[in-house]
Formats: structure tokens, sequence, C-alpha cells
């Protein structure tokens, strides 16, 4: 009984637009609605994307970067209202579902290697 009241909390609580597949280690962009007030406003984070957490409505993504010098990492719900868009800047090449190890890494250190898609011509003949 406690599961299926469960399940319809969650399903109400889901986002009705589509958010783009992205992957651990890819650079994202995240436009976030901030209130101040009475009004409100977009502000982005831009950064790389270390670990995903939880499933249904309690999935989570955690992004990070560096600002002045320091690593910030901002983690932020899927299905959360204050979400307006997500962009992917490029995708990152990784063997790891967590990339905590970036914490201890700067500098050019912390770069994740990009990963190269094969031109389509490349591919059929091979």
């Amino acid at each position: 009984m406690n599961t299926a009241i469960l399940e319809k909390i969650e399903k109400e609580n889901f986002r009705k637009d589509e958010i783009p597949a992205f992957r651990i280690g890819d650079t994202i962009r995240v436009h976030v609605k901030i209130k101040e007030g009475d009004k409100e406003r977009v502000q982005l984070y831009t950064g790389t994307v270390i670990a995903r957490d939880g499933k249904g409505a309690t999935k989570t993504f955690t992004v990070r970067r560096i600002s002045y010098g320091e690593g910030v990492e901002r983690v932020f719900p899927f299905h959360s209202p204050s979400l307006a868009k997500i962009e992917i800047e490029k995708s990152g090449r990784v063997r790891r579902s967590k990339l905590y190890y970036l914490r201890s890494k700067t500098g050019k250190k912390s770069r994740v290697e990009e990963k190269r898609e094969q031109p389509a011509a490349a591919a059929t003949t091979a």
C-alpha cells in the first residue's frame, strides 16, 4: 500500500520536459532559476559532471568547477523545478563512475580527456 502512494507522488514530481542524455565526465552548462525577492533570473553554472546518484524522483547529479582558484561542487536534483535547461558543451572519456579523484588534482591534471566522434564514412568502411 505504501509503495503505491510513493509511486504516485514520484510520478507527480517528474519533469515534463526532456533532459539531455549526459554522462560522467561531460562538461555541461546548467541554467538555474534564482529567486531574489519578487524577481526571478536565470544563472549559468558550467562544470564537469563528477557523479550521478539515486533513482526515480530523487535522482541527482554533481557538477564541479574551479572558481577563483577554489573547487566548487554543486548537487542538482534532476527533477527540480529550478532547473531551466541543461546544455552539453563537450563529452568526456572516463573509465570511472565517480570522478571524486578530481578533487585532489589541480591545473591541467584535472582535465578530462575529450571523447572524439568517429566520422560516419570511416565507421562504415571498417
